[in-house]
């Protein structure tokens, strides 16, 4: 910058505006003191009439002092109004240097976050070709959320993150299938963070699907509020992504493949024809895989009253329409997990079954047939007796039993006239009663 004819630097400039600042300040202060002083004077002052000339003269010289000192006074002000101003700018200047640097570092920030994290929002998990065992996953992935059942969006942008956070995890340690219906994930312990598990507030939310009309995490924490009063309606209406009706004969429990699966068991949420809440799932898959859980979850909450935190996170593979398989959580929150606690990964798959997960189409693995249902033979044209669908009048009972299926129905169940009398065990007693013994509900009597 320039000062008068002279180029200075601006740091010189205010070190040295600072340094004469307070001695041009007294000095300033001081000839305002003057001014007043000799304007008063001036105002005052009387010409003596013995020595006239004398007398202007004096009174020319102290209007001439006073002129001077408006002059340093103007100066000064003028000067300092100048450094006032440069200040400012110099402050406005820093302000915007300091947006500046502190965007540059947010972009930054980003864009590292961008690379570490190719997690997308709004989208069901998907994995690749996993491992052989299934390690612990890091708990860490899993954001600590916070939601409202009266403010689903945010609430559905909460989930959606829990989904991606697991999806490169899972893609690393879910096993392949061989056996049995589920592996264990993270040594069996939930990604619940802790704020969650101190919850007693009841919810239930459900993520929005994506653009192939997938599911995604449904996540809610179960209490007798939540639980079902009313009767069970029909579902039928929804055609979850890669739904196919197709039945397999003496293969398949009940005989078809699919069912609509609950990600939040009816039992434990009451949830309806919610297109939210169902995925196409085999038979073995809803009751083989996840029903042994939910009937865990439900049992110890209508016993004890309590809340248990629990998610369900379908996970698929690329952009195929059935899941693999679905992750299921669970954490009791009133004994800090004592009751019921449970991370696992449950398969979706059919024993005799190959399912193409891309489409939803399947087929009868090698060596596998379907039993055809074989006509009885009719010697004579004599109508044949009506066969009662219900157990015969002198047997009461709540429940009739499939020694041979290990399912059990109710006695007007369409399935009974199917049964063979030496298959058919009368039962009196609850529902879970019947499944503590081994057996599982009827598809027709529960449409799981």
């Amino acid at each position: 910058m320039f000062l008068g004819d002279k180029k200075v630097s601006i740091k010189d400039f205010f070190f040295k505006e600072v340094k004469r600042s307070p001695y041009e300040k007294e000095v300033y202060k001081k000839n305002k003191e003057r001014l007043s002083d000799f304007e008063k004077q001036y105002k005052d002052f009387k010409i003596d009439i013995l020595h006239p000339i004398n007398g202007l003269k004096d009174k020319k010289e102290l209007k001439e002092k006073i002129n001077n000192l408006k002059k340093e006074i103007e100066e000064y002000e003028k000067k300092n109004r100048s450094l006032k101003k440069g200040l400012l700018v110099g402050l406005v200047c820093s302000f915007f240097v300091l947006i500046f640097v502190i965007g540059a570092i947010s972009e930054k920030d980003k864009d590292i976050s961008n690379k570490d994290d190719t997690y997308q929002t709004e989208k069901p998990v998907v994995i690749e070709e996993p491992s052989k065992t299934a390690p612990s996953i890091n708990e860490e992935l899993v954001s600590e959320t916070k939601y409202d059942k009266e403010n689903h969006e945010t609430s559905t942008e909460e989930v959606s993150k829990i989904t991606t956070s697991l999806e490169e995890e899972l893609v690393n340690n879910i096993p392949s299938y061989i056996d049995g219906t589920y592996a264990e994930v993270n040594n069996n312990e939930p990604f619940f963070s802790d704020s969650d598990k101190k919850r007693t507030d009841s919810f239930e939310i459900y993520s929005d699907l994506d653009n192939k009309g997938r599911c995604g995490t449904a996540y809610a924490n179960i209490c007798t509020d939540l639980m079902p009063t009313g009767e069970r309606e029909d579902i039928g209406m929804i055609k979850p992504s890669g739904w196919h009706t197709i039945k397999y004969a003496g293969v398949v429990e009940g005989n078809y493949l699919y069912n609509r699966c609950h990600l939040i068991g009816y039992q434990l949420a009451g949830e309806q024809a919610n297109e939210l809440n169902l995925i196409t799932g085999t038979r073995y898959f809803n009751t083989e895989g996840m029903l042994p859980f939910e009937n865990k979850v439900a049992s110890y909450v209508e016993n004890t009253g309590n809340h248990v935190l629990y998610r369900v996170t379908p996970v698929f593979e690329d952009d195929n329409l059935v899941a693999k398989g679905v992750l299921m959580e669970a954490y009791s929150v009133e004994d800090q997990g004592e009751g019921i606690k449970f991370n696992a990964f449950v398969y979706n798959v059919q024993p005799g079954v190959e399912i193409d997960y891309a489409t939803g189409d399947s087929k009868l693995k090698d060596g596998v047939e379907v039993v055809e249902a074989t006509p009885s033979p009719t010697p004579c044209p004599t109508p044949e007796p009506t066969i009662e669908p219900t157990a015969p009048p002198s047997v009461e009972c709540d429940w009739v039993l499939n020694t041979n299926t290990g399912v059990f129905h109710y006695p007007d169940c369409k399935s009974v006239k199917q049964m063979k009398e030496k298959n058919k065990e009368y039962f009196t007693g609850t529902k879970e009663e019947a499944m503590s013994m081994g057996y599982t509900p009827c598809h027709n009597c529960f449409d799981y």
